[in-house]
């Protein structure tokens, strides 16, 4: 006997702004376990603070072997998203893993509802998403920040200059 499919849709009227954003991290080496762990209560924490303009956080597991789990999140507008990765704790989680990886790999896609896109793989040994089928650049120059990337005339600098992280010590 079947059944009737109860079909839904959401109005996003009141959302015009609104940013999806996808992020991974994948274990490359055996280091990368501890590393991973390390960020999930931290990631969670920051979460359930419920900073302004995050609608909706998801935790996602991509796969097993190799270990590469993420999140999918929703901001209201990329104003919130960009101030909120410009304070702590996200700063200092971002600084240092451009630094160090600690054995990671590290992804994020953002879709804007006004139709801009952007993404950055960090240390990934093997495409996904935009990257298997648009040709992967070096972040550098305009592609070094991601509200550069979508194009926007945004005043937001990245949180750690690619001076500082290209420079010697």
């Amino acid at each position: 006997m079947s059944t009737r499919v109860d079909r839904r849709t959401v109005d996003l009227s009141a959302y015009p702004n609104l940013v999806v954003v996808y992020l991974g991290m994948r274990v490359n080496r055996f280091t990368g376990i501890k590393t991973l762990l390390g960020f999930g209560p931290k990631i969670a924490r920051s979460a359930a603070a419920k900073p302004d303009g995050l609608l909706c956080h998801e935790d996602l597991i991509y796969s097993i072997f190799p270990m590469h789990v993420g999140m999918r999140q929703y901001w209201r507008d990329v104003d919130s998203l960009m101030k909120w990765t410009r304070s702590d704790p996200h700063r200092e989680w971002w600084r240092n893993f451009l630094r160090d990886s600690g054995g990671n790999g590290f992804w994020h896609e953002a879709y804007h509802r006004n139709g801009s896109m952007e993404a950055i793989y960090d240390d990934l040994p093997q495409a996904l998403g935009f990257s298997v089928f648009a040709p992967l650049v070096p972040a550098r120059g305009p592609m070094f920040g991601a509200a550069s990337r979508t194009g926007a005339s945004s005043a937001q600098t990245p949180v750690l200059s690619e001076e500082e992280l290209y420079s010697k010590p």
